[in-house]
């Protein structure tokens, strides 16, 4: 038996849910710190997670979302802080007692039991009564659409199949809460989209709180409700996946999720015509002057950089038709590289400073009427409120 696989069986047998606490986060987790020798792998970290959530830990490899994922299945215990279930601590909590259940990124079958034997396998810990057993791995074979594959083992399954297989087995307990270790990694891209969109609609039928621990982005804002990005250990950045995209708080944040051009410079802070209300001025140097929207929250120092994304960044031949309007960024160049993606066209624009912009155009015809070639002299455009101004 695997190191995972008994980790599974552990987490499988587990006692019955118990009732959220009225007013409270399902999962709530308070300065937790955990630490590997001189390696701190979770620091200080605090997170709210509520019930029926479906919450995504996004972060490069080594930034400690494994780590408290695992944590949250007691697997690792924490070196300080809490982690309160229903208001209660888990900390001291074994697997196998706490109403949450983990699917692990290599599955981490038996490989000598069934289809339908790896699904009973918890509630058989649990002694359940047989026909209880039964009712219950019919529901989850149905659920997980396994019909007709009960009597295969699991070398006999596909990668998909696999893993719906493992899906299954940690639902059957009826977790209040389901971790999720990367589990479509080892899918081809078509197989993952596609159960994507099985485990959204499976959380929304059950009604439970997910939390999945991902590298992918795409994938974290596809399945997730809010997304916790993860950079050394704490949260960068707790949001919606629109809100994450939209408006990063971070440097950092900016550059980790999707692409991005970003801009260094320092706010003008000089009085400002009544046309420019709201508007901060920027001077920089590699795109001279920029206009931006005033950000929500105070912008306390002067050093800022300007993050604008590729889409919002509009190419043409001649220049805007309001190009005379003072907030409107403009600023020429040459397209270097040009990269066809099927539904988008990506271009690289070498400005006249010696900066690289990146735009992107959506491919609306099939015909490239308005596309542009490499050595071409274009117009690149922004709007104030295409611009997110964060401090350096």
């Amino acid at each position: 038996m695997t190191e995972d696989t008994s980790k599974a069986a552990q987490a499988e047998a587990r006692t019955p849910e118990a009732p959220a606490t009225s007013g409270l986060p399902l999962l709530r987790i308070e300065a937790v710190v955990k630490e590997f020798g001189s390696f701190r792998a979770v620091d200080g970290l605090s997170l709210d997670i509520r019930t029926g959530e479906f919450f995504a830990l996004l972060g490069p490899s080594g930034c400690g979302k494994t780590t408290l994922l695992r944590m949250l299945a007691g697997f690792e215990t924490p070196d300080q802080g809490r982690i309160l279930l229903n208001g209660e601590d888990i900390a001291p909590v074994l697997p196998h007692e706490r109403p949450v259940n983990m699917m692990f990124q290599n599955y981490a079958l038996f490989p000598h039991l069934n289809v339908h034997e790896n699904i009973a396998f918890g509630l058989r810990r649990a002694r359940l009564p047989r026909s209880e057993i039964d009712a219950r791995v019919a529901e989850m074979v149905a659920l997980a659409k396994l019909e007709g594959l009960e009597k295969r083992k699991p070398d006999q399954l596909s990668g998909g199949q696999k893993q719906r297989v493992a899906l299954a087995r940690s639902l059957a307990r009826r977790p209040q809460v389901l971790l999720l270790d990367e589990p479509l990694a080892a899918l081809d891209k078509k197989l993952r989209e596609g159960t994507q969109l099985e485990l959204m609609e499976l959380q929304r039928r059950l009604g439970l709180t997910f939390i999945i621990v991902t590298h992918d982005q795409e994938e974290a804002m596809t399945v997730a409700s809010r997304i916790g990005v993860m950079n050394a250990g704490r949260l960068e950045q707790v949001a919606t996946p629109r809100e994450l995209y939209e408006a990063p708080a971070t440097r950092w944040a900016a550059q980790f999720v999707g692409d991005i051009n970003l801009i260094d410079g320092q706010i003008h802070r000089q009085r400002t015509p009544v046309t420019m209300a709201r508007r901060l001025v920027i001077a920089t140097r590699d795109a001279g002057t920029v206009y931006a929207a005033e950000p929500r929250q105070a912008i306390v120092k002067d050093d800022v950089c300007v993050a604008i994304r590729p889409e919002k960044i509009k190419l043409s031949r001649r220049g805007p038709v309001s190009e005379n309007t003072p907030a409107l960024n403009r600023m020429e160049g040459i397209v270097t590289d040009i990269g066809y993606l099927g539904g988008v066209t990506t271009y690289k624009v070498r400005l006249d400073s010696g900066a690289v912009l990146r735009a992107s155009m959506a491919n609306t015809a099939r015909i490239d009427l308005d596309a542009y070639s490499v050595n071409q002299r274009v117009v690149a455009w922004f709007t104030p409120d295409d611009c997110v101004v964060l401090e350096q």
